[in-house]
């Protein structure tokens, strides 16, 4: 497995690892995000794509985005369905959270690292909170929310790898 970095903005890459990878968990929130909105959040100073690629097929990603004082959120991150369960998720979360900490080396108008944090909740993958926790992330806050229920979102309809 290789794990790339994405350095030219690409709406439609992007989409397509958002698409394939939360088509199944119910990440919806971009759907309607026009390909300026895209190129908008892609060219931001300190927002970077980290890909994996496994025997050169993208099997997930790791979204990072600089923010003030020296925070770096770890937006999205997440595997193709027929990429879970292999290991895959815990190396590249380490390897995306090492990146996070050393981001300012690639963006030297941002703030040196001092935090790095994500969101999770029960909708993400059964291992996600274990596998954030293993590599040193500890809760902050619980909420509970009520979330409207959507039909299943992804590159095309009913997509997933078929049982």
């Amino acid at each position: 497995m290789r794990i790339v970095r994405s350095e030219v903005p690409s709406p439609e890459f992007s989409r397509f690892l958002y698409t394939a990878v939360g088509g199944d968990v119910s990440w919806t929130d971009r759907l309607p995000w026009t390909y300026a909105r895209w190129q908008e959040f892609l060219g931001q100073p300190g927002v970077e794509t980290w890909v994996a690629y496994h025997r050169g097929t993208p099997a997930g990603f790791i979204e990072l985005q600089g923010q003030d004082a020296g925070a770096v959120e770890i937006v999205y991150f997440g595997l193709l369905p027929a990429f879970r369960g292999r290991g895959i998720g815990g190396h590249l979360l380490s390897e995306g959270t090492a990146r996070a900490w050393d981001l300012a080396r690639r963006w030297p108008d941002r703030s040196t690292t001092s935090r790095v944090w994500v969101h999770t909740c029960d909708q993400d993958g059964p291992h996600a909170l274990a596998n954030y926790e293993r590599r040193g992330f500890r809760r902050f806050d619980t909420r509970t929310e009520d979330e409207p229920a959507l039909p299943t979102p992804g590159p095309w309809p009913d997509a997933g790898p078929v049982e």
